[in-house]
């Protein structure tokens, strides 16, 4: 879940200072040589690069990001037993899923939880909950962690960068169709481009940007199946039904997940309707029995 919602928050937040700058500075602008109506294919080459490099950006910063936001602490040394096992699990995972070593942290939360970020797949980061370490045995750990490795060596936030970054395009192309027609239609603005659209273009990016992440949230959903399996072979089918299973009863009991996490998805119960388009899992149950599913 961390690993997804650090990315679009980070992905919003530069897409929509990088508007807000550009507009003050005059850029995007893409009227026709009348100054009456837009150049549309100007318009959606400046969104496309714009909307890729927003979204690259996000990826490059996720590591730094997902450090800051978390109170990340690096495993360099390990200190302990623990530590010194959970370096070793991971560093053996990797190797087996053809991946680079990847950093381990650890980061001081009581919900069970665990992520894997990074732009380069031969040099991500995963981490896990203090939570997590303490609650639940070394089988189901070791799973969660072959769970977040297969993130890593599936590529995913790679694609999730790739495919954010055509739904940036076309917010920010949307956007600007929007403002155009508010300033036209209604503000009655005939010639070159009035505070209005503007106003209008930075408030619809927001709101389209947020509609949107329902796209990236569904390929989040899809990609949770492929690293499960990735969990069950780089760790056991067992240990990642346990842990699932595990996160089901703690979900059950209140206050042991925060309503942030159940939310988004870490739930054993099923989103229905609008609700279910913001998860950024399926739910447990469905795991569960997908696992059960998998022939060997």
């Amino acid at each position: 879940m961390k690993r997804v919602l650090l990315f679009l928050g980070t992905n919003l937040a530069i897409i929509v200072v990088a508007s807000i700058t550009l507009s003050l500075l005059g850029v995007g602008s893409f009227l026709d040589e009348t100054g009456t109506n837009l150049n549309l294919q100007a318009l959606l080459i400046f969104c496309f690069v714009f909307g890729m490099l927003g979204s690259g950006i996000s990826l490059l910063l996720s590591k730094k990001i997902a450090k800051w936001t978390t109170n990340l602490r690096i495993i360099d040394q390990p200190q302990n037993e623990t530590e010194r096992w959970l370096v070793r699990t991971i560093e053996e995972q990797a190797r087996n899923a053809g991946i680079g070593m990847p950093e381990v942290g650890i980061f001081p939360a009581q919900q069970a939880n665990a992520f894997a970020t990074g732009a380069n797949r031969n040099k991500a980061l995963v981490a896990i909950s203090d939570g997590m370490l303490k609650r639940f045995d070394r089988e189901e750990i070791k799973s969660v962690l072959g769970h977040e490795v297969g993130h890593v060596a599936n590529g995913d936030m790679i694609t999730l960068a790739l495919i954010q970054g055509v739904v940036n395009t076309f917010v920010m192309f949307l956007a600007r169709i929007v403002g155009f027609a508010v300033d036209r239609m209604i503000l009655k603005n005939e010639q070159g481009l009035g505070i209005g659209y503007f106003i209008t273009t930075i408030v619809a990016e927001i709101v389209l940007a947020i509609l949107a992440s329902t796209i990236v949230f569904w390929f989040s959903r899809r990609r949770e199946f492929h690293a499960d399996a990735a969990g069950a072979q780089l760790g056991s089918r067992n240990g990642m039904i346990a842990a699932l299973q595990r996160l089901q009863k703690e979900s059950q009991v209140p206050n042991q997940l925060p309503e942030s996490m159940q939310a988004f998805g870490i739930t054993s119960g099923k989103k229905k309707g609008f609700k279910a388009l913001f998860t950024t899992h399926p739910p447990l149950e469905d795991r569960i029995e997908a696992l059960r599913n998998m022939t060997d």
